[in-house]
């Protein structure tokens, strides 16, 4: 009896581990295109992975600091601050989207930065990476105070100002640029503000940085418990990205399905102006540490107040 109780306990806790090893991974991303290159993993991998679609940033703060979010895709900026405000808890897992802001206009004298000299551009997301990376590009090309930047609450009000003719020039980030595109067939997006910053870097002397507005975080707790489901995460979200990008038709429909944004038709035309990347490891460092110093210089609580140390940045065992 005593040998058969024995066998049952030891059958129990196996059953409980393989329970527990079952368990999926609990995911928390953007709508829009911070969570679109998550749609392969989506559609895949409904068994490993439990995803949550958040409409703004605050729940992605509120589901971090509680503990219910194990990985997340949100602003690089808001990774470096809940770094800091979690007395390190949360580390960068990687780079997920670069630029999504593009300068939109019916215009067809305005093709180049000069061209807004003396012109008012209308904008949003003042106080945050938006508002910084355009200051750093007017400012290497000598526009500082040549352009007057009106800034806007709300990236849907000024998508909607464009549409209408109100504003005649503006800087949205996506999807709003391929919806107000939809709205008004006059509108055309006229510059990419990624390759503008780019070229404003390198201008700078500052060849590794790169205009980096959404990545992963992962809590180091449950980064630290479960290193192999982090670098399946990885591999497989690698995929995932590949696919989005390779085409962008068929990504477009899961995009919608599973509701990262409501239209496919507007995602398929969004995709390609997204920049989704996955970019982890040394390059995912070496890429973002000249931004956060940039954001830093900026406005410190932009970053959490200060400069995120090496614990931050993830480093598979």
């Amino acid at each position: 009896m005593k040998r058969w109780i024995a066998l049952l306990a030891a059958l129990l806790v196996m059953l409980a581990a393989a329970g527990a090893a079952q368990e999926p991974v609990r995911v928390h991303a953007l709508k829009g295109p911070t969570g679109i290159g998550m749609v392969g993993l989506m559609e895949e991998y409904p068994q490993d992975y439990a995803f949550t679609l958040c409409g703004s940033a605050d729940e992605i703060v509120a589901a971090v600091a509680s503990g219910s979010a194990d990985i997340a895709a949100c602003p690089t900026n808001l990774a470096a601050v809940l770094h800091a405000k979690t007395n390190g808890r949360v580390q960068l897992l990687a780079l997920n989207t670069l630029g999504v802001l593009h300068i939109v206009t019916a215009d067809p004298d305005i093709d180049d930065l000069s061209d807004l000299a003396g012109r008012t551009l209308y904008a949003t997301g003042q106080g945050g990476v938006p508002e910084y990376a355009l200051d750093y590009i007017l400012e290497q090309n000598g526009l500082t105070g040549s352009v007057n930047v009106q800034y806007v609450a709300e990236h849907s009000e000024l998508a909607a100002m464009l549409a209408a003719g109100l504003a005649d020039v503006g800087m949205l980030p996506e999807p709003h640029v391929t919806g107000a595109l939809m709205q008004n067939d006059s509108l055309r997006a006229a510059m990419d503000v990624t390759a503008l910053f780019d070229a404003a870097a390198k201008q700078a002397g500052h060849e590794d940085m790169v205009l980096s507005m959404g990545c992963v975080i992962v809590r180091r707790e449950y980064a630290a418990a479960h290193p192999e489901q982090v670098a399946a995460f990885l591999e497989r979200y690698a995929a995932s990205v590949a696919f989005v990008n390779g085409d962008p038709a068929a990504a477009a429909q899961l995009v919608q399905t599973h509701g990262v944004m409501p239209k496919a038709a507007a995602a398929e035309r969004a995709i390609p102006n997204c920049h989704i990347v996955m970019i982890a490891g040394d390059a995912m460092r070496a890429q973002i540490e000249p931004l956060y110093a940039l954001l830093h210089e900026a406005n410190p609580a932009s970053v959490g107040g200060s400069l995120p140390g090496d614990d931050f940045y993830y480093d598979a065992p």
